[in-house]
């Protein structure tokens, strides 16, 4: 399970969470921080990534378009980056479990 870190999540995420989510990248990374939307889509898409977002704008997409790619909207207001790391390290069960579903395209996690 890759995951593809939006912009408006920390860059250390990718080095927090090697250990659960290998080969996880995040958009600065690659070079697409300030990109389109639609840059970011293409990119997870060709390349079987799974976005991760505190921002609604790929759940919409995801809504619209379907998968791939999978988005997984982390919906928590103001918190740092060891909290959104421990939300995810505490999900990593409810993640495989929606990224194995081939009927879901977007899963919120509070």
């Amino acid at each position: 399970m890759k995951l593809l870190f939006d912009e408006n999540l920390s860059p250390k995420m990718v080095a927090a969470l090697a250990d659960v989510f290998p080969d996880s990248a995040h958009v600065d990374r690659i070079g697409l921080g300030g990109g389109s939307d639609d840059e970011v889509w293409r990119y997870a898409k060709n390349n079987g990534f799974m976005l991760v977002s505190k921002d609604s704008d790929f759940y919409e997409k995801s809504i619209l378009y379907g998968h791939p790619p999978k988005v997984i909207w982390i919906r928590r207001g103001n918190c740092t980056n060891r909290q959104v790391q421990l939300l995810l390290r505490n999900k990593v069960d409810v993640i495989a479990e929606f990224y194995q579903n081939h009927d879901v395209s977007f899963i919120s996690i509070t």
